[in-house]
């Protein structure tokens, strides 16, 4: 006799993988940073990663401010067109990808806690930071109230704009590329993970608002890029987004 629990649970884990699925589930995250961004003004702090798409876009002659969100929006649904996934998800997915997230980035905190002790150990005190690189708004007398908001609002949009960047873009563009040299699709995987994390850690020192370089920031990122495209592989882009934007609330306002 069939179980339904087991079919249930079946249909969540190949549901949530979908690109719909993981649209549905950060157009929330992804209005909250747009609108938080106009409402806070200067006071906002922006993320690097959409900074340097809306670069991009303005180097096209592409200006007009909802551009990005709605681009991040098409490509979500190409992705999913191309999949051939169907057009509906169930509400009891998207609370269950909510649930995800929220374990998920609990497992990378303590990965990352236990990454930082052993550094500690080794070479002197370090503690896990979050995994976003931002632009700072030059503001200097944000009220802690409106420095909590600037931050919560950041690190909500380092969930969606960097894993756009650098797994969805990014590490597929690598897997691809590889795939088409010859290589087998585990292969391709496996090094399109390796390669965009190392990407996704040096960007954070590129440029006039990049980081002084730490080894210890190196390769904190790399683990978490490295633990972020897997999600990407293996459950999707709204995981990814999803563990990425609660990861960085837990360690940045926690």
């Amino acid at each position: 006799m069939p179980n339904p629990g087991n079919s249930l649970s079946k249909e969540y884990w190949r549901e949530s993988r979908l690109p719909l699925a993981g649209l549905m589930f950060i157009s929330p995250l992804l209005i909250v940073y747009e609108l938080g961004v106009l409402i806070l003004g200067p006071e906002a702090v922006r993320n690097g990663a959409e900074v340097w798409m809306r670069q991009l876009l303005l180097a096209l002659g592409i200006g007009q401010y909802f551009v990005l969100p709605f681009l991040t929006v098409a490509i979500l649904l190409a992705a999913h067109y191309f999949s051939r996934g169907p057009w509906y998800i169930r509400s009891a997915t998207l609370w269950g990808m909510a649930v995800e997230s929220v374990l998920l980035a609990a497992v990378l905190r303590l990965l990352l806690g236990l990454q930082a002790a052993a550094f500690s150990y080794l070479a002197g005190p370090v503690a896990p930071t979050a995994a976003a690189g931002f632009v700072w708004a030059q503001s200097p007398a944000r009220s802690h109230a409106t420095e909590l908001a600037a931050m919560a609002v950041a690190y909500i949009g380092a969930g969606v704009y960097e894993e756009l960047v650098f797994r969805l873009i990014l590490l597929t563009a690598i897997a691809l590329g590889l795939k088409a040299s010859a290589l087998t699709a585990r292969s391709a995987n496996l090094l399109g993970v390796g390669l965009s994390s190392l990407i996704f850690a040096a960007a954070h020192y590129v440029g006039p608002m990049g980081e002084p370089f730490a080894l210890f920031t190196l390769l904190f990122r790399v683990m978490a890029g490295i633990f972020f495209g897997t999600l990407f592989l293996y459950r999707g882009f709204g995981i990814a987004a999803g563990s990425h934007a609660v990861y960085d609330l837990l360690v940045g306002l926690l």
